[in-house]
């Protein structure tokens, strides 16, 4: 069986860094694919280092924004939804083909595994073995049948959680997947702000979200370390 064509759809915003390598890491996977490079509008050479290997859209700023507008402009009936710091093994992205040609599985994500782990790190990422949609946070990736990902309406324009809560609306209905095999990302984050304060934050935050909070209030109270773009 011919396996999908995969469009990656990959939110960017001031990622010289790190886009090349991912990109790069994409190719290297065997069987039809597209890459689309979903840009906010970086001041740095995100674009230019993107473009020789991916289609190069620009989107209001926002992850579900861009993601959204990535999905526009992407023409495979498969959608995967990946950060620019992700990368995808070889083995998961066999596998997510494996789960592609069972015809109830319309989406499903990956668990997380950390180049550059701890023992902290390698913590934070078992909880992904949980199959929750309360723990689908978009650096696991997200991929979905186009159809599907029109019948539910795209991602919603949140400024933050914007992943929890199309994790949940495709958890309402039939045929998510939870993977058993991982997408490979960044420490990043952790390093620039250190690993328990960075988590500390993440927790509060998300806490305050299950409980019902507006993610606008809660962007705000979002701190973000611009020296992570550049690790």
């Amino acid at each position: 069986m011919t396996p999908p064509r995969i469009a990656v759809v990959i939110p960017t915003l001031n990622e010289s860094a790190q886009i090349g390598h991912t990109l790069r890491a994409l190719h290297r996977l065997p069987g039809p694919i597209e890459c689309v490079v979903a840009d906010g509008y970086s001041t740095d050479n995100t674009r230019r280092i993107a473009a020789p290997y991916a289609t190069v859209c620009t989107s209001e700023r926002g992850r579900g924004h861009q993601m959204n507008a990535g999905a526009r402009h992407a023409t495979a009936p498969v959608l995967l939804f990946l950060h620019a710091d992700t990368q995808v093994p070889l083995y998961s992205w066999r596998a997510m083909h494996r789960a592609l040609r069972e015809s109830d599985v319309q989406a499903g994500t990956f668990r997380l595994a950390f180049r550059q782990s701890t023992p902290l790190l390698r913590f934070y990422a078992w909880w992904t073995r949980i199959d929750w949609w309360g723990l689908a946070f978009g650096d696991r990736g997200l991929f979905i049948r186009r159809s599907h990902f029109q019948a539910v309406g795209g991602f919603a324009p949140l400024p933050i959680f914007e992943d929890l809560d199309m994790a949940r609306r495709l958890c309402e209905r039939p045929g998510f997947r939870f993977m058993d095999t991982p997408v490979v990302t960044s420490a990043r984050r952790f390093r620039a702000e250190g690993t328990m304060r960075q988590q500390v934050q993440n927790m509060r935050l998300w806490s305050r979200y299950m409980l019902g909070a507006d993610p606008h209030a809660l962007a705000g109270d979002y701190v973000y370390n611009s020296a992570v773009r550049e690790a």
